[in-house]
């Protein structure tokens, strides 16, 4: 009875899921270009809606875009810092500190333009009623702007919620609607081998098992990057006794990081499309070609198949796309802002490539 070999792919043990933050992550660049934009527009919204004379607009203009800029760039850092006390709090008690950050934040910037009076007074920034009117006015308009802000951030972590909801539950369809005919077509592999290639078929058997095990688990919503691999290439074992020599699969892995987390089952159903429309309707053998690279803190991982010519069109399956579809908004509940997704056609060939962050910091 030959060794039953050790299973390399467990989701027993998953890193920690820490809970949806309600702020994101103002120590992120597309944060801090956003924060620098819209506290752009308030300054231009500010100047617009001055009593004075519109002739005056970009003499105001500069002033008060230094101003609202000190308040929001003073703010976004402080909530930065801020971060990790931020997350271990309630979540009745994010908000409220955090508003209370962003007025902070405006009546230091504006006490700041007291100590300049000169300056403060021939930029126009004083109101009538002079320094102690700039502090509460300062106070007041960020206040509520600052609320107006969390009252939409709070609107988006709930629509990266409801997507990340939707992702999931589609993940669940391809759980349960694992085709048929690879079920079917790997126990006549396996059928076939036992005869031949007892050991062989062994090894077929665990490979199917682990697929199966991890597409059934439902309690993980991420895995590292090396199981995902070796659930991969498992797959591709599977596929290989039963396609032979018609199917030829080249990995270009270097320098990958093994620990990088990603959503489960990101990659085996790009794999099995590559497979079912590339390689299995082709009468001539096919190739994929699976090519990582880690650059410049950013995974890339790219799969390549030739496609069927075009006398072979007519046996060639088409697809819904709910594959790609699935892995798209996956990968973007997991990275927002960060990931990628795209596929194109090169030199008459598929290819499918994915780019995320490592290392990755949830926001």
């Amino acid at each position: 009875m030959p060794t039953r070999r050790p299973s390399r792919v467990s989701r027993e043990a998953q890193p920690a899921v820490p809970a949806p933050a309600l702020l994101p992550d103002f120590c992120s660049l597309p944060m801090a270009l956003g924060v620098v934009l819209y506290g752009e527009l308030l300054a231009i919204l500010l100047a617009l809606a001055s009593p004075s004379p519109l002739s005056g607009f970009w003499a105001r203009l500069g002033p008060l875009s230094l101003l609202v800029l000190g308040i929001v760039m003073l703010a976004a850092s402080l909530l930065c810092i801020l971060r990790t006390p931020l997350r271990r709090m309630p979540g009745v008690a994010v908000v409220p500190t955090a508003l209370v950050v962003i007025v902070v934040s405006a009546v230091t910037v504006a006490w700041m333009c007291t100590i300049l009076v000169p300056w403060a007074e021939g930029a126009g920034l004083f109101p009538d009623d002079g320094a102690r009117g700039l502090l509460i006015r300062a106070g007041l308009i960020s206040a509520i702007v600052g609320a107006l802000m969390l009252r939409y951030l709070y609107l988006h972590q709930q629509w990266r919620a409801q997507v990340e909801a939707v992702a999931n539950a589609r993940l669940k369809t391809l759980q349960a609607r694992i085709r048929p005919h690879f079920l079917f077509n790997s126990m006549n592999t396996i059928a076939s081998l036992t005869q031949s290639d007892p050991r062989l078929a062994e090894e077929v058997v665990e490979d199917l098992a682990d697929l199966f095990r991890a597409s059934l688990a439902t309690d993980a919503d991420r895995t590292t990057l090396d199981e995902e691999l070796e659930l991969s290439r498992r797959y591709l074992n599977i596929e290989a006794q039963r396609l032979g020599a018609r199917m030829r699969v080249i990995w270009d892995l270097e320098d990958l990081p093994g620990d990088a987390l990603v959503p489960p089952l990101i990659l085996q159903p790009l794999l099995e499309n590559a497979v079912y429309h590339g390689i299995q309707p082709s009468a001539e053998p096919g190739e994929i070609r699976i090519v990582g690279r880690l650059r410049r803190g950013a995974v890339n991982l790219s799969i390549r198949n030739t496609l069927p010519r075009p006398a072979d069109e007519a046996r060639r399956h088409k697809g819904n796309g709910m594959a790609l579809q699935n892995v798209s908004q996956r990968m973007e509940a997991m990275f927002p802002g960060a990931a990628r997704v795209t596929r194109s056609l090169v030199d008459g060939d598929y290819l499918v490539r994915l780019v995320f962050p490592y290392p990755w910091r949830q926001s």
